[in-house]
């Protein structure tokens, strides 16, 4: 389409300019940013401390024609910068990015809603583990990973999967069972009005304020209004804990509004609902 004499687009990448978010402090390129081809269906935001680290994840994922780069970060504020500015579907983030990783994660998606996160480090005990996932992890990986089970991992999270093994969603489940039992109490049955309900299954469905005044006709403001009086009748503090009393207390059971049906179905749930802040 394109006449003889028509320039070849280089393939070099420019470097980064001053005061851009993948620019480090010294001035050094620390995080190259690429154009996204047309036929690129995931697009990937590489978070490492270590520069051959993202260096060798960037080779692997350039033999993969469905998954491309699309920025790097060597820190936080980095990281931070490039969710907000660049459209990115996964987040592959080392967690030693941050003295406080889960804490960073729920930071991220303030920023960038709809990124998926995979967080790379060494090991993981248990309440480390089950934190990541409160705080909308969607998947945890070894650095020790093959590099065809690290793109095997990128798809599957890019398309709404959950990647976690075994021994992770054991502990995933004790977590929420527990706090399901916290909730228990022997405080009188409370009596929620219709609209109360409506919305209870609005948020048990991931939905956010704006989709829930949407779906019943009212205003954010008013849901917020009604979400704290939920929160004051039932004894909990916000969407997740909502949640959970939902499922220990059957509360939608029998309304004709769905409820999530056991443990193994709300871990999916309740990652979506804790990603939610409003």
């Amino acid at each position: 389409m394109s006449s003889s004499g028509a320039s070849k687009p280089s393939s070099k990448l420019a470097p980064a300019p001053p005061g851009d978010p993948t620019t480090a402090s010294n001035g050094t390129e620390a995080a190259p940013v690429e154009a996204q081809p047309a036929t690129a269906s995931i697009r990937v935001i590489l978070a490492d401390t270590q520069a051959i680290y993202r260096v060798g994840t960037k080779k692997i994922f350039a033999l993969e024609d469905d998954i491309r780069v699309v920025a790097q970060a060597e820190n936080l504020g980095q990281v931070l910068a490039a969710a907000a500015k660049f459209p990115a579907d996964v987040l592959l983030f080392e967690a030693a990015i941050s003295p406080n990783a889960p804490e960073a994660i729920s930071e991220v998606l303030k920023r960038a809603s709809n990124l998926k996160v995979i967080v790379l480090s060494p090991e993981n005990d248990e309440d480390t583990t089950v934190e990541y996932f409160r705080r909308g992890v969607r998947g945890l990986l070894p650095r020790s990973i093959a590099p065809e089970m690290l793109v095997k991992c990128v798809r599957k999270v890019a398309v709404g999967e959950t990647w976690i093994d075994n021994q992770s969603v054991n502990w995933v489940i004790e977590a929420y069972r527990a706090q399901a039992a916290q909730l228990t109490s022997p405080r009188p049955k409370t009596k929620l009005s219709d609209k109360e309900l409506l919305i209870i299954s609005c948020v048990t469905q991931g939905m956010r304020n704006k989709e829930i005044a949407s779906e019943i006709g009212t205003t954010e403001q008013v849901v917020k209004n009604y979400l704290r009086k939920v929160y004051d009748k039932l004894g909990v503090s916000d969407r997740l804990e909502l949640a959970l009393y939902c499922i220990h207390h059957r509360l939608l059971q029998g309304s004709g509004r769905g409820q999530i049906p056991d443990e193994s179905a709300a871990i999916a749930t309740a990652n979506n609902i804790a990603a939610i802040t409003e």
